[in-house]
Formats: structure tokens, C-alpha cells, sequence
């Protein structure tokens, strides 16, 4: 029989797996420029995300204008649209060497050794992520290697801070039903709402040990005052730790499991 795990680790694509700051974030701006010919200053976008209910970056592009006094508000379909324009460049369900859009600028922030790692400890892992399956797929299969990886993506399940998507997987990474006797629970993400998932995963099922693991998005980690800031958010919301970097989480596991 295989061992059992002694932590189940879930993961956030964005921010976590990859820097976005010059893809999905640039899609932000540059969808809301479109519409009303001004760029949002990146703060913005942070006190925005700060507030864990606009993970959904085309929702959060439009409510950007809205609270910008834009009016008329467009079509929430137009928006998708001109967003999409940005970030795939071409058909999101076509041949990614098409894509000519903000996707191919997205540095890794893990490479393969770290799932390997991760395997060797036998610590099962998985996404659960509000990106689109095949901008999901392209960083994990294409880019990472990783064979069939399990994913929640969006669609997939209500968005977060819903915490469907999370406790469906993590009861399939864990063997079974979730509750006492279940191993940990680790979710690793980079925004308020990811922090608020795993809060109300512990409301829905409260005999489960979930951990609530954040690290600060790329584009702070050049400027300490910000992503202080930005970290002691996290914190008040809930945290259980921020972590320096996602190549750290194992280290960092085996501390908080002691």
C-alpha cells in the first residue's frame, strides 16, 4: 500500500507558479485603457485585489471602470474580449505557437526539480487556480512538464473565496473523505481571496487542519516598503504564514508541521 501523505500542498497559478505582472496584470491595465484611454497605476490594482472578492481578473477590469466613474459601463462580454485580445493574442482554445499576446512574457518562479522534490517526499500537490484551463494548462504541461497535473481552473468550480474547488481536490489528493485523521491541508496563494478560500474551506469542514500559506506577487518583491504592506494584509487576513519565495515551501512546510 502506498504511504499515506503526511500534507497534502495546493497551489495558486498566479503569482505562484509564474509572474503575471507582465501578462495578466498588464491585461488589467491595458483592457481598462482601451475602454477609457487611462492606464490604472498598479497600486490600484493591488488595493483592489486587497479586498479578496475580484479574483476574477475580468471582473476586476471592469469594476476598475466603474469606480474610475467611466460611463457607459461596456458589455461585461466586451470586456472579456478586448482582454482576451491581450493576454492570448489568438484563439485561447487553439495552438498556443499562435498566441501572440502577454502570455509569452511570464517568468517561472518555480522550475521542474521543485515537483520533483515534492514527489521524491511523497507530498501529493495540485492547482487550484481562477485562470482560464488552457492559460493553466500551457504554464503547468507545456512549460513545467508535469504529466496530467491535477487542476481546478476556471469553470471548473465557483470562484474563490469559494472554497469548492479547494476541498474537492484536496479530499481526491488525500485519499478520501477530508476530517480527522485526514492529513494537512497547505494552500498556497498570493491575495486576500486566497487566504479567504482556505477560511471558509475550515468553516465547511471543521475537523480538517488547513493551512493558509501566502507569498507576496513578483512585481513587489523590488520594493520593501509596498510589499510589507502587501504582506501584512495577508497576514490580517488570516495567513498562517507568508513565505519569501514559492521555491521555499517545502522548508517552510516541515516548520509549521513540526
Amino acid at each position: 500500500m502506498p504511504t499515506r501523505p503526511q500534507v497534502v500542498v495546493l497551489f495558486d497559478i498566479d503569482g505562484v507558479i509564474r509572474d503575471v505582472s507582465g501578462s495578466y496584470r498588464r491585461a488589467i491595465v491595458e483592457t481598462v485603457h482601451h475602454f477609457q484611454g487611462e492606464r490604472p497605476d498598479p497600486a490600484a490594482i493591488d488595493a483592489l485585489k486587497s479586498e479578496g472578492c475580484w479574483n476574477n481578473d475580468w471582473e476586476a477590469s471592469l469594476e476598475l471602470l466603474r469606480r474610475s466613474g467611466h460611463a457607459p459601463l461596456p458589455a461585461f462580454e466586451a470586456v472579456v474580449a478586448v482582454f482576451e485580445s491581450f493576454y492570448f493574442g489568438g484563439d485561447p482554445n487553439g495552438d498556443p505557437s499562435l498566441w501572440q499576446g502577454f502570455i509569452g512574457d511570464e517568468p517561472l518562479l518555480v522550475q521542474p526539480p521543485f515537483f520533483a522534490a515534492l514527489e521524491a517526499a511523497n507530498v501529493p500537490f495540485g492547482f487550484v487556480s481562477g485562470a482560464e484551463p488552457p492559460s493553466c494548462r500551457y504554464v503547468l504541461e507545456s512549460r513545467l512538464g508535469l504529466k496530467d497535473p491535477p487542476l481546478i481552473a476556471m469553470g471548473d468550480a465557483p470562484d474563490k473565496p469559494d472554497p469548492s474547488g479547494l476541498l474537492r481536490l484536496a479530499s481526491r489528493l488525500a485519499g478520501g473523505s477530508l476530517g480527522a485523521g485526514a492529513p494537512p491541508v497547505a494552500y498556497l496563494g498570493d491575495t486576500v481571496a486566497d487566504v479567504l478560500t482556505v477560511r471558509r474551506a475550515r468553516t465547511q469542514c471543521p475537523g480538517q487542519r488547513f493551512l493558509a500559506l501566502a507569498v507576496a506577487p513578483p512585481h513587489l518583491h523590488g520594493h520593501p516598503e509596498a510589499r510589507a504592506s502587501y504582506e501584512a494584509k495577508l497576514l490580517e487576513a488570516g495567513a498562517d504564514g507568508v513565505i519569501p519565495a514559492t521555491a521555499t515551501l517545502q522548508r517552510h512546510l516541515e516548520t509549521l508541521l513540526a
